[in-house]
């Protein structure tokens, strides 16, 4: 049986950081701001990853493939999103013709004026966050963030255990 504590027992004291939790703030931030961008792109019957799939094929002559790794999505998870975004009328599947296994995605004309629109919303919610920070920073802070996407935090390291939860199969 494990000892209980009792309520006069002096507690541990955490140890102090020295540096911000940077894993937490910006996962909060990162999920917090999604959830908002969703909400928001409702309004024109998207998402942000409709949204992102769609600006990142508006180039043109890019495989299913390749759209999904600009992504970042799984193979499963572009093939829903593609479903979604032909049904939709706003992308189109067609073969490669340099490989018969590939799929070129073309973004519709009815396309281009969702990522216009999305862009637009999109936009808005960054500006109102930014907005929230003092003048001086919004710049700074802006700068910081690109400089360690493009960065130090460019690519992921490898790892001996997995990073995101394995998928399980379904029954």
């Amino acid at each position: 049986m494990a000892p209980t504590a009792t309520p006069d027992a002096p507690r541990p004291t955490p140890p102090t950081r020295s540096v911000p939790d940077l894993t937490f703030q910006l996962k909060h931030i990162a999920h917090v701001l999604t959830t908002e961008l969703t909400a928001a792109l409702a309004e024109i019957d998207s998402s942000p990853r409709l949204h992102c799939v769609l600006a990142h094929a508006l180039p043109g002559e890019l495989t299913q493939a390749q759209v999904a790794e600009l992504a970042d999505l799984d193979k499963t998870t572009m093939v829903v999103t593609m479903d979604e975004l032909e049904k939709a009328g706003l992308a189109e599947r067609r073969p490669s013709s340099t490989d018969r296994r590939a799929r070129i995605i073309s973004v519709t004309e009815a396309g281009v004026q969702h990522i216009t629109d999305g862009l637009a919303i999109i936009d808005r919610i960054h500006s109102e966050v930014l907005g929230t920070l003092p003048e001086g920073e919004r710049k700074v802070f802006a700068a910081a963030l690109q400089r360690l996407t493009e960065g130090r935090l460019a690519t992921p390291v490898e790892s001996p255990r997995p990073v995101r939860r394995a998928r399980e199969a379904r029954i």
